[in-house]
């Protein structure tokens, strides 16, 4: 099962993919993507981790801001995202950092957006191609993982267009990016004022 959670900022979406993956495994591997650049950012990180440790839920964090597609073929293999001396109590590793082997894990991946952003700033606006090739490896990425995904993106198309080359490049990719996955998943929910809908049941085909 993959499915690809999206919708606005503050739409609820980051909450109804957590719930997703609670009711369909008993334990999941979350990759944050986000990088703290200043206090308000990493004050918004250490809450969402609070919050997803004050759910009771069996949550193993891993940060990995780029090498998204990497960690992804990794878990895939049967890397198991947990420290035996941890037992069940949350964690937070760098990707790197990730032991040896188990089955693949449900894994949530919080969010495409910051991901593709990450990637976007690192190989600069006159570097596209860079760019490109990166989103075909995460394409690959999630087309072969084996177990089960949930993957939350932003609607970063629905408003005003930036002034500034970089900015309308991002929004582009963000749209042909979020088009690839959604075709990858067996489910897509547009999460608006925090109710879910599924789009691929209502989708017309033509």
């Amino acid at each position: 099962m993959k499915a690809l959670v999206t919708g606005g900022a503050r739409s609820g979406k980051s909450g109804f993919a957590e719930r997703l993956c609670m009711s369909r495994a008993p334990r999941a591997c979350y990759i944050a993507t986000a990088q703290a650049y200043d206090v308000e950012m990493k004050e918004r990180i250490a809450l969402h981790r609070l919050q997803r440790e004050s759910a009771g839920y069996d949550w193993q964090t891993l940060e990995e801001a780029q090498a998204l597609p990497e960690l992804l073929r990794r878990l895939g293999g049967g890397v198991e995202p947990r420290l035996a001396a941890q037992g069940s109590n949350p964690a937070n590793l760098h990707a790197s950092q990730t032991p040896q082997p188990a089955s693949a894990p449900m894994v949530l991946v919080d969010c495409l957006t910051l991901w593709l952003s990450n990637v976007l700033l690192a190989a600069g606006e006159d570097d596209e191609a860079a760019a490109r090739a990166a989103m075909d490896e995460l394409a690959i990425a999630v087309e072969q993982y084996p177990g089960p995904l949930v993957i939350v993106t932003n609607e970063v198309g629905d408003g005003i267009v930036p002034e500034y080359p970089l900015g309308r490049l991002y929004r582009d990719l963000s749209g042909v990016m979020n088009q690839r996955i959604a075709r990858l998943c067996d489910e897509v929910f547009l999460v608006t004022a925090g109710i879910p809908v599924e789009l691929k049941q209502l989708e017309y085909k033509l």
